[in-house]
């Protein structure tokens, strides 16, 4: 009798390249290509730069949710990429879009590699604990590599990038590129947490009877955590980017916990929900900054109330009523019905 049992589900039960909401986010993601052509507004293009960056970040924590993790370490490869951005450019003068992206994504998910062989044995609150430290940790070597990082100071006066030898340097230009960037990342995590759906599914659902199974857990929380660290890189490049700056105060531990609640808000389940987040809460933001002191409270106020009347996030709630109107059942979690992860797969 063979008793061995495959490290990866075959091809033949591997759903399809994107679903439904995974069209959906690149869609709208495609669409703001058109506001820098047809917008001359800067509270405008400011917003949507603002928007897509912070659902570019969103989406380390989103790859990393699909393993039952919390990661609180978005900030830190953020840092990694911006900086690796601003160093080649004003040390090198590597100013091509292209070369400048590929560094972004590379360099931190190299970085990703050790410290993922560290802490990913971790689980629950430890590894809450542990990637908010390396957080604090990596914000602290940005204020003490003075001579590399610029201390306090930051790198500032970063020359403007180029795609083809033409300068990206004015308001459009730059959400020009933050579209680019927005863009690459929902397809690279689009294609990688649908390719590896099922893993993730089972890992997510019970991790231990995965490994019983023959699943290499360890692998694909490896894999995740490199992918999320060079997603994160290019939403630090966007970033360094409008700003033309790189200073430890962008990269802040505490902006962990609004890119954890874009994608709560806007649904976990769902890539979508990290744009939808990223949408509804920035916007939401900048509204209630009118109200001054107030506006911390009225946020808070609104998550609260976002959280305990969809817990399935805007995204799940929205998704779960088309369903109950259509006279449809919603589809099964996370890849449910491939895995057999109600003990079908065991019998």
């Amino acid at each position: 009798m063979n008793n061995r049992v495959p490290k990866s589900l075959p091809a033949e039960i591997r759903p399809s390249l994107f679903s439904g909401h995974d069209w959906i986010a690149l869609a709208i993601v495609c669409l703001t290509f058109v506001i820098p052509f047809t917008s001359t507004n800067p509270q405008v293009l400011s917003q949507t730069n603002l928007i897509l960056i912070a659902a570019t970040a969103a989406l380390g924590v989103y790859i990393m949710q699909r393993l039952d993790l919390m990661s609180f370490a978005v900030p830190s490869f953020m840092a990694i990429g911006g900086y690796t951005v601003a160093l080649l450019s004003m040390k090198l003068q590597l100013t091509d879009v292209f070369v400048l992206a590929a560094a972004a994504f590379l360099m931190p998910a190299l970085c990703a590699i050790p410290l993922g062989a560290l802490i990913l044995r971790l689980k629950g609150v430890y590894f809450v604990l542990v990637t908010f430290v390396l957080t604090e940790i990596v914000q602290l070597l940005l204020f003490e590599a003075g001579p590399i990082t610029g201390g306090s100071n930051g790198l500032v006066g970063m020359p403007a990038v180029k795609i083809f030898g033409m300068e990206l340097w004015d308001n459009p230009h730059v959400l020009l590129t933050t579209c680019g960037l927005a863009f690459v990342s929902f397809i690279v995590t689009s294609v990688f947490t649908r390719w590896f759906r099922s893993e993730f599914a089972a890992i997510e659902t019970n991790d231990v009877l995965a490994e019983s199974l023959g699943l290499a857990a360890w692998k694909y929380k490896a894999m995740a955590f490199s992918v999320a660290a060079g997603v994160s890189g290019l939403a630090g490049f966007a970033l360094v980017n409008m700003l033309l700056t790189a200073h430890p105060s962008s990269f802040a531990p505490m902006s962990s916990v609004n890119y954890i609640t874009y994608t709560i808000v806007g649904g976990k389940a769902s890539i979508l929900g990290t744009l939808i987040g990223a949408l509804l809460l920035v916007s939401a933001t900048d509204y209630f900054a009118l109200s001054g002191e107030m506006s911390p409270g009225l946020f808070g106020l609104l998550i609260i109330v976002v959280t305990m009347v969809a817990r399935g996030g805007v995204v799940g709630v929205v998704s779960g009523l088309l369903y109950r109107l259509a006279g449809q059942s919603p589809p099964l979690k996370n890849g449910e019905q491939d895995l057999g992860v109600n003990g079908e797969k065991g019998q």
